[in-house]
């Protein structure tokens, strides 16, 4: 059975359709790649699956559950990573992750040990202590990696996790999680915009494109299908070359995310 099931997934916004009909599955411990151009839905998805915003119709299944009625067992399962920052720059490293360890329940016993090992992985334990906006944008990434790690989530959401990353820190990121996918069997579930991310690191790709699924497969199978050479030729062939312009999104988005860590 998939750890992640998707069937005619739609979501509107009135007039805009965001997500389209959408369906795809992901084998547990498959790591794999959503790939679309701007405003395709790639974030809309994702915030779905971990529960933030609501389908307006389909069904979605996630580590056995439906987010719909059962969304506490549905977080419990999963640990994300935003595209945007959301860690406290006015509190520790440390401070951090004793925050995230209260919000999941971990057992008080065995927390240290645990927020050790996580900030040991991710080579920030010698960091523990200062604040986090001393921090560079790497070592933000890869204290929010650590914190998401922290409860052994089934999978872990990665949307646009490398954004305004350098070469060295998006190499040492993904060194990171292919470590843990391989000891753990973790799923990971990631959005990006670099192909050669997408090629070299996901098992499986889906790309979507206006809110339509209009391919999937691994890379070799993608450019197989559209005659073509190499990942980003492929994606280009099913998406049109043209520039797009990245959609307005509800504002209640933001109040939804910052609000949903709390509950």
């Amino acid at each position: 059975m998939p750890i992640i099931e998707v069937v005619n997934l739609t979501k509107k916004y009135r007039e805009l359709i965001a997500v389209d009909n959408v369906s795809f599955s992901v084998k547990e411990g498959e790591i794999f790649a959503f790939l679309g151009p701007n405003g395709a839905g790639k974030s809309t998805t994702i915030k779905i699956l971990t529960t933030i915003l609501e389908p307006t119709s389909g069904q979605v299944i996630v580590a056995g559950h439906n987010p719909r009625n059962a969304r506490d067992l549905v977080r419990k399962s999963f640990g994300i990573v935003f595209q945007d920052p959301s860690l406290d720059d006015d509190l520790t490293a440390m401070e951090n992750m004793q925050f995230h360890a209260a919000l999941y329940h971990l057992p008080t016993k065995s927390q240290p040990l645990r927020i050790r090992e996580m900030l040991e992985f991710v080579q920030l334990w010698d960091r523990r202590n200062n604040l986090v906006k001393t921090f560079s944008g790497g070592m933000k990434r890869r204290l929010e990696i650590a914190r998401g790690l922290l409860h052994h989530p089934r999978i872990l959401f990665l949307d646009e996790p490398t954004l305004g990353l350098d070469p060295q820190t998006r190499k040492s990121m993904w060194d990171y999680l292919r470590e843990v996918n391989k000891k753990e069997g973790m799923t990971i579930f990631f959005t990006t915009h670099y192909m050669e991310e997408a090629d070299k690191i996901a098992d499986r790709i889906a790309i979507i494109d206006h809110g339509k699924l209009v391919a999937q497969g691994t890379g070799t199978q993608l450019q197989k299908t559209t005659h073509t050479t190499t990942l980003e030729a492929a994606f280009l062939s099913v998406t049109g070359s043209s520039i797009r312009e990245e959609e307005a999104t509800p504002a209640d988005h933001l109040r939804q995310r910052r609000r949903i860590w709390h509950h």
